[in-house]
């Protein structure tokens, strides 16, 4: 726990589960197992015990989870003053490892501390989903509990061994609790946000750090209805062999659709017949990498100029390791550069293209240059955005 933090968009972090496992390639230069092998070499003993160990290039997550001691799970509690708290920044609160008692027990000190906003971050969205849609069914409603309707009531019992009830009626899900999912690529975007966006949430927020491909938030899980089993399209104004496009747009809450040639060609709208029920994102985090995998810019100025254009709040964390050296479309037209010679040394810069591939010739082609995350700062093109979504009063 930290009563103060590195991360920009928080101001506190609390961890009252740690450990965790590789899950998608976001996970591969993990801070969190780093720091995780270190505090278990710097305190014998501790809960941190055997949740890493050593791997090839560094410490690896082990798989094993841990409940924190008493002392810091009700840490804020004692936190007066009101903070934002990143939640488990040393593991995943969701891991499928994490027994629900525990879960409810973190839910449990959240509720109990109105005067914070909490912000819980996973990459096991589906098991957010479940947990929350479950626990809204037996949160406390109106009046005493009894044994069994209320697990958050029981849990925060068997944390401070005292009665806990909630206002009257308590409010489900809590209105200081942020829920949120990363995703450092499209497919994972795909994964992950529509489980967000169908989980009762206050505020729902992606963090897109390690940026590690482009991702189209306003179009999450398209998919192509080609009509092949009713010999072509439906409808007669249209060729028979066009497609009906239909996605899922995050940042709107709602779903969209489009007819086109197999030329690419755009046709016109078309109505689905599809009812979108669950919410929108309100934040959107982007990041790049501390570690060998530099983010191509292009990929984060698309994510801010998806959230200008639909008014949700955007938030650029830091370069990482690595900041632009050249622009080649803009800075070397005439291609009178010569890069190999110039920016050859692979420790040093890296080329990379709008697809994520090193080829000198694809496309928004950028020479990235190793910096160092202080030196690489935080500003996109120019400037820093620190939007955050309004804060849900109690």
């Amino acid at each position: 726990m930290a009563d103060r933090t590195g991360i920009q968009w928080t101001d506190a972090t609390w961890n009252p589960i740690v450990g965790c496992s590789l899950t998608s390639p976001g996970c591969t230069n993990c801070y969190a197992m780093r720091m995780a092998a270190r505090i278990e070499a710097m305190q014998p003993g501790s809960h941190y015990a055997g949740t890493t160990m050593p791997g090839k290039v560094g410490p690896v997550w082990t798989g094993k989870m841990a409940l924190a001691p008493d002392h810091i799970l009700t840490q804020p509690l004692r936190w007066r003053r009101p903070r934002t708290i990143f939640v488990n920044s040393m593991g995943d609160l969701f891991h499928e490892d994490v027994p629900d008692e525990w879960i409810d027990r973190v839910f449990a000190v959240m509720a109990m501390c109105p005067r914070h906003e909490f912000q819980v971050l996973t990459k096991r969205s589906d098991r957010m989903r479940a947990y929350v849609s479950e626990v809204r069914e037996t949160w406390c409603k109106s009046g005493p509990p009894t044994p069994g309707s209320d697990r958050i009531y029981e849990a925060a019992l068997a944390v401070t061994g005292e009665e806990w009830l909630p206002g009257t009626p308590s409010q489900w899900p809590l209105h200081n609790v942020w829920l949120g999912v990363s995703a450092e690529d499209q497919r994972r975007a795909d994964e992950r946000i529509p489980d967000l966006l169908a989980t009762p949430a206050a505020i729902r927020f992606v963090s897109c750090e390690p940026l590690l491909g482009p991702i189209r938030l306003d179009r999450i899980e398209a998919w192509a209805d080609k009509f092949d089993d009713c010999g072509g399209h439906p409808d007669p104004h249209w060729p028979l062999d066009t497609h009906d496009w239909t996605w899922l747009n995050a940042l709107e809450g709602r779903y969209e659709a489009e007819a086109r040639s197999p030329a690419g060609e755009r046709l016109g709208d078309v109505d689905v017949g599809l009812l979108w029920d669950g919410g929108k994102l309100d934040l959107v985090i982007v990041g790049g990498e501390n570690g060998p995998r530099p983010m191509h810019p292009d990929w984060a100025r698309s994510l801010r100029d998806q959230c200008a254009a639909t008014g949700t709040a955007f938030f650029f964390k830091q370069w990482g390791s690595w900041e632009p050296a050249v622009d080649r479309e803009r800075a070397d037209p005439d291609w009178r550069l010569d890069y190999r010679h110039k920016f050859g040394d692979a420790g040093a810069t890296k080329w990379l293209n709008l697809a994520g591939g090193c080829g000198f010739h694809g496309e928004r082609f950028h020479v990235m240059r190793r910096a160092g995350k202080a030196r690489a700062g935080r500003l996109l093109d120019g400037r820093e955005h620190n939007d955050l979504p309004r804060r849900i009063s109690a």
